[in-house]
């Protein structure tokens, strides 16, 4: 199937159907958050807009990439958000690249933002919907992230059918830069675990799509039927 692989710079037109990926690490935090009982992600252009969000609503939640900073209760880190209790909370998300990403597709038909952790459901509801070729959104380092390209390339084989090794794009994305500045702790906000959560492929059963409610690009989990002997 003609897959595309595009970074965000790349982007022109909309897409009929994206797949955004940041596996280190805004879309497996999304996929942790989900995991820890947040209804819905809200994606924010940027930090102010996430304060200002979070401050229009009342019980929202914002996070954001670096050091923790006054305003948001909580960092871009898996390793930092799985001890955390989110039950029944909106969570407003603004990062460096997956969000910029997400937000750059948001009029596509169908977006699905996407990371190791959730795979091979992601590849599964794209089977499901006979979506085609998809356009694979790599975000990170303008399209050049070896980690999110092989998450994407994963993907796209699994879509195709048939058992697809997944060892072989975690070594990729574990041999990584990104991987590189998180195990020596460049990058603020991080947990000494981030980077094997970040690889701990399929942990959630579900794939996430981001849409359009009233003015906001939302992202929710949707689940996503296990089917035995095509994708594992």
């Amino acid at each position: 199937m003609d897959h595309h692989f595009v970074g965000i710079p790349e982007l022109t037109g909309v897409p009929r159907v994206a797949v955004v990926i940041d596996v280190m690490r805004a879309f497996t935090v999304a996929a942790w958050a989900f995991s820890r009982g947040v209804e819905r992600l809200v994606l924010a252009s940027t930090e102010s807009e996430a304060l200002a969000l979070k401050e229009s609503h009342s019980g929202w939640l914002a996070l954001k990439d670096g050091a923790p900073a006054a305003g948001f209760d909580a960092v871009n880190s898996p390793g930092l958000l799985r001890s955390c209790d989110f039950a029944g909370r909106t969570l407003v998300q603004k990062t460096t690249a997956g969000t910029v990403g997400a937000l750059a597709v948001a009029n596509a038909p169908l977006v699905l933002c996407a990371s190791f952790v959730v795979a091979g459901p992601t590849a599964r509801f794209l089977q499901s919907k006979d979506s085609g070729p998809v356009t694979f959104v790599v975000t990170g380092e303008g399209g050049r992230a070896d980690e999110d390209l092989a998450c994407a390339q994963y993907i796209g084989e699994c879509m195709a059918g048939g058992h697809v090794e997944a060892a072989p794009y975690l070594h990729r994305a574990r041999s990584s830069r990104a991987a590189a500045d998180l195990a020596a702790g460049l990058r603020s906000g991080y947990h000494p675990d981030d980077v094997d959560l970040c690889l701990e492929i399929d942990r959630f059963p579900f794939a996430m799509m981001a849409r359009q409610e009233e003015s906001l690009t939302v992202l929710r989990p949707v689940a996503v039927p296990e089917i035995p002997s095509r994708i594992r």
